[in-house]
């Protein structure tokens, strides 16, 4: 029998997405989001409520990128996403990571996380803390791909947000393929 929790932000798994911007000076900003994921093609749509530092930077550059955090980067995407870029100007830097100049859009990458899209923003509603964007380009880490060239999940070691108990656990293991049978 299944016990009834009301109307709750729970989805399982939930990613932990890093999602960056710049400010008004042009210093790189993170925070992690885990209430987000692909609602296009080529658009993803995160919740980022408006008292953020990114949400006022999102208005400012129109560009924002969003990195996947790794079991590797947990405690730095758990640590943007603590601490208040209103608060600690410089919280990108107590993380350690390098921050590089997207090609694509007007946003920084940080080079340890290894994926990231490069993002536009389509709309950012403050009201319903929605931001859409239309995603350029993604990049990724050669050490995530297989031999055959792939994106392997496995080595890509990504953290999912557990919003029921506040913990972040690794997805990689792999337990069968996708399509192979019409049948059960």
């Amino acid at each position: 029998m299944k016990k009834n929790l009301g109307a709750k932000a729970i989805l399982y798994p939930m990613p932990v997405l890093v999602v960056g911007t710049y400010d008004e000076n042009g210093v790189a900003n993170a925070m992690t989001a885990a209430w987000g994921g692909i609602s296009e093609e080529t658009e993803i749509t995160i919740c980022i409520s408006d008292e953020h530092k990114t949400a006022k930077n999102l208005t400012l550059h129109n560009g924002f990128t969003v990195g996947i955090a790794d079991v590797a980067n947990m405690k730095a995407a758990d640590f943007v996403g603590v601490v208040s870029g209103n608060m600690a100007a410089d919280k990108v830097e107590k993380t350690g990571w390098t921050v590089e100049k997207s090609s694509f859009v007007d946003a920084p990458v940080f080079a340890e996380l290894p994926i990231v899209l490069e993002c536009e923003v389509i709309s950012y509603d403050a009201s319903s803390c929605r931001l859409i964007g239309r995603i350029v380009n993604v990049a990724a880490d050669e050490k995530v791909f297989n031999a055959e060239g792939k994106l392997d999940i496995a080595k890509l070691n990504p953290i999912t947000y557990d919003p029921i108990n506040h913990t972040y656990h690794a997805i990689g293991e792999c337990v069968g393929k996708a399509f192979v049978n019409a049948e059960l």
